[in-house]
């Protein structure tokens, strides 16, 4: 047996070749960085490749969005079509169809209306320019270019533009064309699916998964369906009084002002009924005067008061009540993201979002203080505005205990 002999001391010990660091030439590039920075290029180029290809993508899931939920909407028409006999893609041909004309009437009527007042637009500028042309060279004692030479100079300066912007206002229409054909394509295709569609997503989850997709869908279909419905009778309720009513004043134009006030009024929040009311009083004011004006305006108010206390909440008495806050900003902030269409979609969605939060979400029992309930009216002031804010209690607690039970049954199955 041999044991190593000590070094003597101030001699190093001898350093194992295998266990040596590998010293990197300081003249040479290390070998790892041909491979990083290929990888970095790969990786620039996918990151690169997927931003341009959900850029490209993102009009395709905004009609894919829409497509849902009309679907939703007119599924409960489909529904009972199939439960009279219908075959389900006949009955979703049908109710598409039939959803296609009414929208495509109401468009016929806003469109004579909208020709009619561009064309007396068009036809009166003439006179308008040529009574500010003789006013300023009266007042001022200049010279002001016949309006035949501004529109000659305009096209000798902007014609090049002009052809430009019809071409792009030329292609802007036919991508509008294609959109409304995809979305309604995929509306069909959802509709004649139904449970089809469903059974194929539900294939490739877990049982218990698969319940909570079933429950969120019928909550969303729900919502979707109360919503649309409300306001369709709503804002149907709207026109048929407005349209009386301005039959009644003769103003010019009562149905199409009757039912752009109804369906503005309902579809947006807040501050539809002023933009609703403010047409046809525009209208009356520059058609018959000052009065007429007066009286609609006095009208579009106190139908709205009519509205709110008697109408609103028997028919929306299913559907979740929002704070009118909440569903403003939600309204803008999905137009600026999506559009005039994310804008219009905004209600839906939230009050879906509002329905899940009440179905998975836990409630406690709130604390007493002052500041979770209005000061007690003096004694015999219960008036409509205090019956108005109980029907809305009522109809609140009323889904939200609908909400609970769904939840209870869904757990216990």
């Amino acid at each position: 047996m041999t044991t190593d002999a000590p070094h003597p001391e101030g001699e190093p010990d001898e350093v194992d070749d295998s266990v040596r660091p590998v010293q990197h030439d300081s003249k040479n590039p290390p070998r790892w960085l041909p491979r990083a920075l290929a990888m970095v290029v790969v990786a620039v180029f996918v990151a690169t490749f997927l931003s341009y290809a959900f850029g490209q993508l993102g009009g395709l899931a905004v009609n894919v969005l829409i497509s849902f939920f009309v679907a939703l909407a007119l599924e409960p028409i489909v529904v009972w079509l199939v439960r009279h006999g219908w075959r389900r893609g006949a009955a979703a041909g049908v109710s598409l169809g039939g959803a296609i004309v009414v929208v495509l009437g109401v468009f016929a009527l806003f469109g004579n209306l909208f020709v009619q007042q561009l064309i007396q637009l068009v036809s009166s500028l003439p006179a308008l320019y040529s009574s500010i042309q003789e006013g300023i060279e009266e007042r001022w004692d200049v010279t002001v270019p016949d309006s035949d030479d501004l529109v000659a100079q305009a096209l000798d300066q902007w014609g090049q533009d002009v052809a430009t912007g019809a071409l792009s206002v030329g292609a802007s229409i036919v991508g509008v064309l294609f959109a409304i054909t995809t979305i309604l394509l995929i509306t069909y295709y959802l509709m004649a699916a139904g449970p089809k569609f469903r059974a194929a997503i539900c294939a490739w989850l877990r049982p218990d998964r698969q319940q909570e997709v079933l429950t969120l869908w019928e909550i969303t279909q729900v919502k979707v369906s109360d919503f649309i419905s409300s306001r369709v009778v709503l804002a149907a309720l709207s026109s048929v009084f407005t349209f009386v009513f301005l039959l009644i004043v003769q103003t010019p134009y009562a149905l199409p002002l009757a039912v752009f006030t109804g369906v503005v009024s309902q579809f947006v929040p807040t501050i539809g009924t002023y933009i609703g009311g403010a047409l046809p009083v525009a209208v009356a004011l520059a058609a018959q005067g000052l009065p007429q004006a007066i009286a609609v305006l006095v009208f579009i108010v106190a139908y709205q008061q009519v509205e709110n206390l008697i109408f609103s909440p028997r028919v929306s008495a299913r559907a979740l009540e929002m704070n009118p806050a909440v569903s403003f900003v939600g309204v803008l902030g999905f137009g600026a993201v999506f559009g005039a269409l994310g804008a219009f979609l905004a209600l839906p969605i939230l009050a879906t979002v509002q329905a899940l939060g009440n179905t998975y979400l836990q409630r406690h029992e709130l604390v007493e203080s002052q500041l979770l309930r209005d000061p007690d009216a003096p004694a015999g002031g219960s008036g409509p505005w205090s019956s108005r804010r109980r029907r809305n209690l009522e109809a609140g607690e009323r889904a939200a205990r609908e909400a609970e039970a769904r939840r209870r049954d869904g757990a216990e199955e």
